[in-house]
């Protein structure tokens, strides 16, 4: 895979895209990363990039001519040097929100190109330049950088051979569309008067799991009830949380999804 990102700062992604597992994806040839400065891309003596809004009103927009000449620069040279064109992904409040599900679409395309706004925006014609247009959530940020590197960092971890233990991916929150991840404990088995679930450390495969597929179940209903409308479980594991939950937190479930559902 191979990743880029235009922004006015691009100086921010190296420390965090060299280090830790990114960084030791790159060095195994996993993907590639490059950084460019949109103001290569204007043509006055400040090299400009915003400007004021049309109609009034606080902060600077970022003006479109750098930024599609910026895109089809790097577009042209994607399909010279690499045989396509890159996926386009901007960043914005009314997108529709990254979540696993799309971490794991973007880890099959060959080539990612995120466009990081600032100021108080972007002019509203650079989004046609946009294969998909992406949102971290309902807050804003100074600039898209954080969520560009946020994005990359879920998908690249999707590429084999990044974590090194491919079920590594398996077992985490969100593998499972509707479910958190279970509590996970290490050593000591006590500390500080706090001790391990003991079915942990019994050596009991069947049960671990057991514990394992209930506890996240019922973390979710407390912690995410929001996601239990899209929870999707085998046959197999309905059957076994059938037998491991008792009738009170079969209740505690029903009541989070019937609360969550009056308030929506």
């Amino acid at each position: 895979m191979h990743i880029q990102a235009i922004s006015v700062i691009p100086e921010v992604f190296a420390p965090y895209m060299d280090a830790s597992i990114l960084g030791r994806a790159q060095k195994a040839g996993l993907f590639s990363f490059e950084s460019f400065d949109l103001r290569n891309w204007t043509h006055d003596k400040h090299r400009t990039v915003d400007d004021a809004p049309f109609g009034g009103g606080p902060g600077m927009l970022m003006r479109p001519e750098p930024i599609f000449e910026a895109v089809r620069s790097l577009q042209e040279e994607n399909l010279s040097q690499r045989g396509s064109e890159a996926h386009v992904i901007f960043f914005t409040p009314a997108a529709p929100r990254f979540d696993q599900k799309k971490a794991q679409e973007l880890a099959q395309k060959d080539q990612l190109l995120f466009v990081c706004g600032r100021y108080e925006g972007m002019d509203e014609r650079v989004l046609t330049l946009a294969d998909e247009q992406l949102s971290l959530g309902d807050f804003v940020m100074t600039g898209a950088e954080v969520a560009a590197m946020a994005v990359a960092d879920a998908v690249v971890r999707l590429l084999p051979g990044a974590l090194g233990n491919e079920l590594g991916t398996e077992e985490e929150s969100f593998s499972v569309p509707g479910l958190l991840e279970y509590e996970q404990y290490t050593r000591p088995a006590l500390f500080e008067g706090m001790a391990v679930p003991e079915v942990l450390v019994s050596g009991d495969h069947q049960k671990v799991f057991a514990w394992r597929m209930k506890n996240a179940l019922l973390r979710t209903a407390r912690l995410r009830p929001d996601l239990l409308h899209t929870l999707q479980l085998s046959d197999d594991a309905l059957t076994l949380l059938g037998a491991a939950l008792t009738e009170e937190e079969k209740q505690e479930i029903r009541d989070a999804f019937d609360t969550y559902k009056r308030h929506t």
